[in-house]
Protein backbone atom coordinates (compact mmCIF):
# COMPACT_ATOMS: atom_id res chain seq x y z
CA UNK A 1 0.00 0.00 0.00
CA UNK A 2 1.82 3.63 -0.74
CA UNK A 3 2.43 5.64 2.08
CA UNK A 4 -0.09 7.82 3.40
CA UNK A 5 -3.09 6.13 2.23
CA UNK A 6 -3.87 3.48 4.87
CA UNK A 7 -6.45 6.17 6.13
CA UNK A 8 -7.76 7.13 3.14
CA UNK A 9 -11.29 6.30 1.98
CA UNK A 10 -12.09 5.56 -2.00
CA UNK A 11 -13.22 8.58 -3.83
CA UNK A 12 -15.97 7.47 -6.79
CA UNK A 13 -17.36 9.48 -9.49
CA UNK A 14 -20.59 10.29 -10.56
CA UNK A 15 -20.54 6.83 -12.66
CA UNK A 16 -19.62 4.93 -9.57
CA UNK A 17 -16.28 4.31 -10.78
CA UNK A 18 -13.10 4.59 -8.32
CA UNK A 19 -10.84 7.69 -8.62
CA UNK A 20 -7.03 7.35 -9.13
CA UNK A 21 -5.88 8.99 -5.86
CA UNK A 22 -2.48 8.90 -6.52
CA UNK A 23 -1.71 12.06 -4.60
CA UNK A 24 -2.49 12.41 -0.52
CA UNK A 25 -2.53 15.29 1.20
CA UNK A 26 -0.17 13.72 3.61
CA UNK A 27 2.34 13.80 0.87
CA UNK A 28 2.03 17.12 -1.09
CA UNK A 29 0.56 19.38 1.62
CA UNK A 30 2.93 17.83 4.75
CA UNK A 31 0.89 20.01 7.21
CA UNK A 32 1.31 19.44 10.85
CA UNK A 33 -1.09 17.38 12.54
CA UNK A 34 -1.05 19.57 15.30
CA UNK A 35 -1.64 23.02 14.00
CA UNK A 36 -1.34 22.98 10.53
CA UNK A 37 1.38 24.53 9.61
CA UNK A 38 4.02 23.20 6.86
CA UNK A 39 6.37 20.96 7.88
CA UNK A 40 9.56 20.22 6.46
CA UNK A 41 12.39 17.62 6.10
CA UNK A 42 14.84 18.25 9.30
CA UNK A 43 18.64 17.29 8.69
CA UNK A 44 18.88 16.94 13.10
CA UNK A 45 15.72 14.68 13.22
CA UNK A 46 16.20 12.91 10.11
CA UNK A 47 12.45 13.37 9.75
CA UNK A 48 9.75 15.90 9.18
CA UNK A 49 9.46 19.40 11.73
CA UNK A 50 6.85 21.74 12.24
CA UNK A 51 8.68 25.41 13.06
CA UNK A 52 5.85 26.59 14.63
CA UNK A 53 4.93 24.22 17.10
CA UNK A 54 8.21 22.08 17.15
CA UNK A 55 5.83 18.89 15.94
CA UNK A 56 8.24 15.92 14.93
CA UNK A 57 6.98 13.28 12.65
CA UNK A 58 9.14 10.18 11.34
CA UNK A 59 9.85 9.52 8.05
CA UNK A 60 8.86 5.30 7.64
CA UNK A 61 11.95 3.61 5.93
CA UNK A 62 11.28 1.49 2.94
CA UNK A 63 14.73 0.01 3.04
CA UNK A 64 18.17 0.55 0.88
CA UNK A 65 17.94 2.07 -2.49
CA UNK A 66 17.91 -0.89 -5.39
CA UNK A 67 19.68 -1.15 -8.26
CA UNK A 68 18.53 -0.87 -11.91
CA UNK A 69 19.23 -2.89 -14.69
CA UNK A 70 20.96 -0.86 -17.17
CA UNK A 71 19.85 -2.71 -20.27
CA UNK A 72 15.96 -2.64 -19.45
CA UNK A 73 16.22 1.20 -18.16
CA UNK A 74 14.18 2.71 -21.21
CA UNK A 75 11.26 -0.38 -21.00
CA UNK A 76 11.00 -0.07 -16.93
CA UNK A 77 11.87 3.63 -16.54
CA UNK A 78 9.46 4.76 -13.14
CA UNK A 79 8.83 9.41 -14.14
CA UNK A 80 6.64 9.30 -11.22
CA UNK A 81 8.16 11.56 -7.83
CA UNK A 82 5.14 10.40 -5.55
CA UNK A 83 3.83 13.52 -5.49
CA UNK A 84 2.59 15.33 -8.49
CA UNK A 85 5.65 17.80 -9.58
CA UNK A 86 6.52 20.87 -11.81
CA UNK A 87 9.38 22.23 -13.59
CA UNK A 88 10.58 25.36 -13.17
CA UNK A 89 12.90 27.17 -15.46
CA UNK A 90 14.99 30.18 -14.89
CA UNK A 91 14.58 32.77 -18.03
CA UNK A 92 18.00 34.25 -16.74
CA UNK A 93 20.47 30.82 -16.31
CA UNK A 94 18.52 28.53 -17.60
CA UNK A 95 18.56 26.65 -14.29
CA UNK A 96 15.92 23.87 -14.50
CA UNK A 97 14.31 22.71 -11.24
CA UNK A 98 12.00 20.19 -9.60
CA UNK A 99 9.36 21.33 -7.29
CA UNK A 100 6.49 19.71 -5.90
CA UNK A 101 3.05 21.07 -7.50
CA UNK A 102 2.11 22.86 -4.50
CA UNK A 103 5.38 24.69 -3.56
CA UNK A 104 5.54 27.87 -5.50
CA UNK A 105 9.21 29.82 -6.01
CA UNK A 106 9.06 33.22 -7.28
CA UNK A 107 13.10 32.64 -7.69
CA UNK A 108 15.80 30.68 -9.10
CA UNK A 109 17.86 28.95 -6.67
CA UNK A 110 20.99 29.21 -8.56
CA UNK A 111 21.02 33.10 -9.94
CA UNK A 112 18.38 34.64 -7.43
CA UNK A 113 16.18 35.86 -10.87
CA UNK A 114 12.53 35.79 -10.52
CA UNK A 115 12.45 35.81 -14.59
CA UNK A 116 11.52 31.70 -13.70
CA UNK A 117 8.41 30.03 -15.91
CA UNK A 118 7.05 26.53 -15.61
CA UNK A 119 7.56 23.72 -18.11
CA UNK A 120 5.86 21.61 -19.76
CA UNK A 121 5.80 17.80 -18.45
CA UNK A 122 8.80 15.88 -19.69
CA UNK A 123 8.74 11.43 -19.92
CA UNK A 124 12.10 11.97 -17.98
CA UNK A 125 12.85 8.78 -14.79
CA UNK A 126 12.25 9.94 -11.15
CA UNK A 127 14.99 9.35 -8.38
CA UNK A 128 15.08 5.42 -6.87
CA UNK A 129 17.11 6.40 -4.43
CA UNK A 130 18.33 9.70 -1.82
CA UNK A 131 20.96 10.09 0.60
CA UNK A 132 19.15 12.47 3.09
CA UNK A 133 20.06 15.98 4.77
CA UNK A 134 22.21 14.75 7.53
CA UNK A 135 24.03 18.35 8.04
CA UNK A 136 21.81 21.88 8.80
CA UNK A 137 22.72 25.00 7.22
CA UNK A 138 24.38 26.00 10.77
CA UNK A 139 26.44 23.10 10.64
CA UNK A 140 27.23 23.76 6.92
CA UNK A 141 28.33 27.56 8.04
CA UNK A 142 30.53 26.22 10.96
CA UNK A 143 31.97 23.95 8.42
CA UNK A 144 32.43 26.80 5.73
CA UNK A 145 34.31 29.08 8.75
CA UNK A 146 36.89 26.48 9.58
CA UNK A 147 37.88 25.39 6.07
CA UNK A 148 38.26 28.90 5.38
CA UNK A 149 40.53 29.25 8.33
CA UNK A 150 42.58 26.65 7.07
CA UNK A 151 43.27 28.23 3.77
CA UNK A 152 46.99 29.03 3.85
CA UNK A 153 46.98 31.43 1.20
CA UNK A 154 43.77 33.13 1.99
CA UNK A 155 44.42 36.78 3.42
CA UNK A 156 43.68 36.95 7.39
CA UNK A 157 41.27 39.82 6.67
CA UNK A 158 39.00 36.93 4.97
CA UNK A 159 38.98 34.66 7.36
CA UNK A 160 37.71 37.15 10.06
CA UNK A 161 34.76 38.38 8.31
CA UNK A 162 33.95 35.98 5.44
CA UNK A 163 30.00 35.61 6.02
CA UNK A 164 28.14 33.09 4.17
CA UNK A 165 25.49 34.27 1.84
CA UNK A 166 22.16 32.33 1.99
CA UNK A 167 22.48 28.89 2.34
CA UNK A 168 20.47 27.17 -0.37
CA UNK A 169 19.75 23.10 0.38
CA UNK A 170 19.68 21.47 -3.41
CA UNK A 171 19.50 17.87 -3.84
CA UNK A 172 21.60 16.98 -6.99
CA UNK A 173 21.13 14.42 -9.31
CA UNK A 174 23.56 11.67 -9.83
CA UNK A 175 23.83 8.47 -11.44
CA UNK A 176 25.37 5.71 -10.00
CA UNK A 177 27.25 1.67 -11.86
CA UNK A 178 27.21 -1.63 -10.84
CA UNK A 179 29.06 -3.74 -13.26
CA UNK A 180 31.33 -7.18 -13.45
CA UNK A 181 34.62 -6.35 -15.86
CA UNK A 182 37.19 -8.28 -17.05
CA UNK A 183 40.10 -6.65 -18.40
CA UNK A 184 42.64 -8.07 -20.77
CA UNK A 185 45.72 -6.76 -20.68
CA UNK A 186 49.41 -6.29 -22.34
CA UNK A 187 52.04 -4.86 -20.53
CA UNK A 188 55.87 -3.87 -20.33
CA UNK A 189 57.59 -3.77 -16.70
CA UNK A 190 61.43 -2.88 -15.81
CA UNK A 191 63.65 -3.55 -13.21
CA UNK A 192 66.58 -1.43 -12.09
CA UNK A 193 69.59 -2.88 -12.01
CA UNK A 194 72.94 -0.91 -10.45
CA UNK A 195 75.70 -1.21 -12.13
CA UNK A 196 80.10 -0.03 -11.89
CA UNK A 197 82.01 0.83 -14.80
CA UNK A 198 85.45 0.71 -16.01
CA UNK A 199 86.09 4.01 -14.03
CA UNK A 200 84.75 3.17 -10.82
CA UNK A 201 81.34 5.34 -11.65
CA UNK A 202 78.04 3.56 -10.36
CA UNK A 203 75.26 3.64 -12.94
CA UNK A 204 71.48 2.63 -13.17
CA UNK A 205 69.78 1.03 -15.91
CA UNK A 206 66.59 -0.46 -16.37
CA UNK A 207 65.53 -4.38 -17.83
CA UNK A 208 62.58 -4.22 -19.73
CA UNK A 209 60.49 -7.06 -19.87
CA UNK A 210 56.89 -8.31 -21.21
CA UNK A 211 54.04 -9.39 -19.40
CA UNK A 212 49.87 -10.18 -20.38
CA UNK A 213 47.03 -11.02 -18.17
CA UNK A 214 44.08 -11.00 -17.29
CA UNK A 215 42.11 -8.69 -13.92
CA UNK A 216 38.42 -9.39 -12.89
CA UNK A 217 36.76 -6.82 -10.88
CA UNK A 218 33.78 -5.75 -9.77
CA UNK A 219 32.76 -2.17 -9.66
CA UNK A 220 30.18 -0.59 -6.90
CA UNK A 221 28.38 2.54 -7.30
CA UNK A 222 30.58 3.98 -9.63
CA UNK A 223 29.16 7.58 -9.47
CA UNK A 224 28.39 10.43 -12.27
CA UNK A 225 27.59 13.62 -11.51
CA UNK A 226 24.07 14.01 -14.07
CA UNK A 227 24.29 17.53 -14.57
CA UNK A 228 26.54 20.44 -16.21
CA UNK A 229 24.91 23.10 -13.96
CA UNK A 230 27.70 23.57 -11.49
CA UNK A 231 31.48 23.26 -11.60
CA UNK A 232 32.16 19.76 -11.83
CA UNK A 233 35.61 20.56 -9.83
CA UNK A 234 34.31 22.17 -6.81
CA UNK A 235 31.48 19.25 -6.68
CA UNK A 236 34.21 16.85 -6.79
CA UNK A 237 36.01 18.61 -3.94
CA UNK A 238 33.34 17.39 -1.07
CA UNK A 239 32.93 13.63 -2.47
CA UNK A 240 32.60 10.79 -1.34
CA UNK A 241 29.16 10.49 -0.86
CA UNK A 242 28.51 7.65 1.08
CA UNK A 243 26.04 5.95 -1.64
CA UNK A 244 25.93 3.13 0.50
CA UNK A 245 23.74 4.48 2.48
CA UNK A 246 20.96 5.61 0.37
CA UNK A 247 17.67 4.76 1.14
CA UNK A 248 14.49 4.30 -1.35
CA UNK A 249 13.60 7.70 -2.16
CA UNK A 250 10.38 9.21 -0.64
CA UNK A 251 8.82 12.70 -1.04
CA UNK A 252 8.57 13.47 2.46
CA UNK A 253 12.94 13.90 2.43
CA UNK A 254 12.74 16.68 -0.20
CA UNK A 255 10.35 18.93 1.51
CA UNK A 256 11.28 22.59 2.32
CA UNK A 257 14.59 21.72 -0.48
CA UNK A 258 14.87 21.57 -3.93
CA UNK A 259 15.38 19.37 -6.41
CA UNK A 260 17.28 19.24 -9.79
CA UNK A 261 16.71 16.97 -12.64
CA UNK A 262 18.74 15.60 -14.69
CA UNK A 263 20.50 16.98 -17.69
CA UNK A 264 22.81 14.19 -18.41
CA UNK A 265 21.17 11.27 -19.64
CA UNK A 266 21.75 7.77 -18.83
CA UNK A 267 23.73 6.63 -21.86
CA UNK A 268 25.98 9.63 -21.70
CA UNK A 269 26.41 9.36 -17.79
CA UNK A 270 27.47 5.16 -18.62
CA UNK A 271 30.24 6.59 -20.88
CA UNK A 272 31.80 9.51 -18.64
CA UNK A 273 31.20 6.45 -15.93
CA UNK A 274 33.42 3.87 -18.56
CA UNK A 275 36.29 6.48 -18.83
CA UNK A 276 36.78 6.55 -15.00
CA UNK A 277 36.45 2.97 -14.57
CA UNK A 278 39.24 2.56 -17.28
CA UNK A 279 41.79 4.74 -15.35
CA UNK A 280 41.01 2.69 -12.01
CA UNK A 281 41.37 -0.16 -13.48
CA UNK A 282 44.35 0.81 -15.19
CA UNK A 283 46.19 1.79 -11.98
CA UNK A 284 45.15 -1.39 -10.26
CA UNK A 285 46.61 -3.37 -13.37
CA UNK A 286 49.92 -1.54 -12.34
CA UNK A 287 50.19 -1.89 -8.88
CA UNK A 288 49.20 -6.03 -9.95
CA UNK A 289 51.99 -5.62 -12.46
CA UNK A 290 54.70 -4.02 -10.11
CA UNK A 291 54.23 -6.30 -7.54
CA UNK A 292 53.83 -9.85 -9.39
CA UNK A 293 57.01 -9.20 -11.06
CA UNK A 294 58.66 -6.98 -8.23
CA UNK A 295 59.04 -4.14 -10.55
CA UNK A 296 59.92 -0.83 -10.50
CA UNK A 297 58.22 0.00 -13.28
CA UNK A 298 55.75 -0.26 -15.66
CA UNK A 299 54.11 0.61 -18.95
CA UNK A 300 50.68 -0.66 -20.21
CA UNK A 301 50.52 -1.68 -23.62
CA UNK A 302 46.78 -2.16 -24.41
CA UNK A 303 43.48 -2.96 -22.18
CA UNK A 304 40.42 -4.70 -23.36
CA UNK A 305 37.60 -4.54 -20.76
CA UNK A 306 34.43 -6.34 -21.27
CA UNK A 307 31.26 -5.64 -18.65
CA UNK A 308 28.33 -7.75 -17.80
CA UNK A 309 25.93 -7.05 -15.20
CA UNK A 310 25.76 -3.23 -15.59
CA UNK A 311 23.21 -1.72 -13.10
CA UNK A 312 22.51 1.78 -12.18
CA UNK A 313 21.08 3.94 -9.79
CA UNK A 314 18.98 7.25 -10.50
CA UNK A 315 20.37 9.18 -6.81
CA UNK A 316 19.11 13.03 -5.17
CA UNK A 317 22.47 13.90 -3.02
CA UNK A 318 22.51 16.67 -1.00
CA UNK A 319 24.51 19.82 -1.20
CA UNK A 320 24.34 23.09 0.33
CA UNK A 321 25.56 26.03 -2.09
CA UNK A 322 26.41 29.34 -0.96
CA UNK A 323 28.98 31.84 -1.66
CA UNK A 324 30.59 34.76 0.30
CA UNK A 325 31.87 38.36 -0.96
CA UNK A 326 35.71 39.98 -0.56
CA UNK A 327 36.94 43.00 -1.96
CA UNK A 328 33.64 43.18 -4.31
CA UNK A 329 34.57 39.11 -5.76
CA UNK A 330 32.53 36.60 -5.04
CA UNK A 331 33.38 33.67 -4.27
CA UNK A 332 30.99 30.17 -4.69
CA UNK A 333 31.27 26.94 -2.43
CA UNK A 334 29.45 23.78 -1.49
CA UNK A 335 29.11 21.72 1.38
CA UNK A 336 28.12 18.02 1.79
CA UNK A 337 24.89 17.78 3.07
CA UNK A 338 25.55 13.76 4.59
CA UNK A 339 29.41 14.40 5.47
CA UNK A 340 30.09 18.02 6.03
CA UNK A 341 32.79 18.61 3.22
CA UNK A 342 33.88 21.97 2.45
CA UNK A 343 34.57 22.50 -1.50
CA UNK A 344 35.27 25.76 -3.45
CA UNK A 345 37.53 28.78 -4.37
CA UNK A 346 38.60 31.32 -1.81
CA UNK A 347 40.63 34.21 -2.21
CA UNK A 348 44.59 34.51 -2.55
CA UNK A 349 46.90 37.00 -0.73
CA UNK A 350 49.54 37.86 -3.18
CA UNK A 351 51.87 38.73 -0.13
CA UNK A 352 51.49 35.49 1.22
CA UNK A 353 51.89 33.62 -1.89
CA UNK A 354 55.40 35.59 -2.07
CA UNK A 355 56.60 34.81 1.49
CA UNK A 356 56.14 31.36 0.94
CA UNK A 357 58.08 31.02 -2.61
CA UNK A 358 61.31 32.93 -0.61
CA UNK A 359 60.56 30.40 2.62
CA UNK A 360 60.87 27.61 -0.75
CA UNK A 361 63.79 29.21 -2.04
CA UNK A 362 65.48 29.96 0.68
CA UNK A 363 65.65 26.31 2.23
CA UNK A 364 66.55 25.37 -1.15
CA UNK A 365 69.64 27.49 -1.23
CA UNK A 366 70.61 26.00 2.38
CA UNK A 367 70.21 22.86 1.50
CA UNK A 368 72.64 23.37 -1.55
CA UNK A 369 74.99 25.07 0.96
CA UNK A 370 75.18 22.02 3.29
CA UNK A 371 75.24 19.19 1.15
CA UNK A 372 76.14 20.86 -2.42
CA UNK A 373 79.80 20.34 -2.31
CA UNK A 374 79.41 16.48 -1.27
Amino acid sequence: MPFGTEDMMPAYDENGNEINQALTMKETDKKCPMCGGKMDYDPTTKGLYCPFCEYKQEIENDGYAMEQDFEDAEATGNCDWGVETKVVICKSCGAQTVYDALQTSGTCPYCGSNQVMEAQAQNTLAPNGICPFEIDKQTASANFKRWLSKKLFAPSKAKKSAEADKFTGLYLPYWTFDADTYTRYTAKYGIDRTYTDSRGETHTTTDWYYTSGNYDRFIDDELVIATDRHENRMLRQIEPFYTDRSVQYKPEYIAGFVSERYSKGLADSWDTASAQIKQKLKSEIERKVLREHGADHVNIQSMVTDYSNKQYKYLILPVWLSSFRYNSKIYNFCVNGQTGKVGGRSPVSPIRVIIAILIFVAVLFLIYKLFGSS
